[in-house]
C-alpha cells in the first residue's frame, strides 16, 4: 500500500500518456531510462508525488517535466497534460508544422 498522495512511477508513466501500456513503462523504468528528482530510478514501484521532477525519453528526445498534479485516472490527453509542465526547451511543434519541415529537408 503506497502512502497517501503518492503514486507508482509506471502506473505514472502510463495515466500520463508517456507509455501505451504499464508493461511498457515498467520496462522503461527498469532499463534505467527515468530520473526523479535528479536520480537514475529503476524501480517501477517507487513512489512518485506532486512537486517531483521527471526526466523521460520521449520519441527522439528528451522531457524534463514538473508533476503538477496526480492524475486519477488514464483519461483523455489533454486532462493528463494539466497534471504536468514541460521545463526548459521548447513545446514541440504541432504535427502538421512537422510535416512542412521535413518536406523543406534536402533528399539524401
Amino acid at each position: 500500500m503506497t502512502a497517501a498522495g503518492t503514486i507508482r512511477l509506471d502506473k505514472l508513466l502510463w495515466y500520463l500518456r508517456f507509455a501505451r501500456s504499464r508493461s511498457i513503462a515498467q520496462a522503461m523504468v527498469a532499463a534505467g531510462h527515468i530520473r526523479l528528482d535528479g536520480r537514475r530510478i529503476t524501480r517501477a514501484s517507487a513512489s512518485v508525488q506532486a512537486g517531483a521532477t521527471l526526466v523521460l525519453p520521449v520519441g527522439e528526445r528528451i522531457e524534463v517535466i514538473r508533476l503538477l498534479s496526480l492524475p486519477l485516472r488514464r483519461g483523455p490527453a489533454p486532462e493528463a497534460q494539466a497534471c504536468y509542465a514541460r521545463l526548459g526547451g521548447e513545446p514541440p511543434a504541432p504535427a502538421a508544422e512537422l510535416s512542412a519541415a521535413e518536406e523543406k529537408l534536402p533528399a539524401k
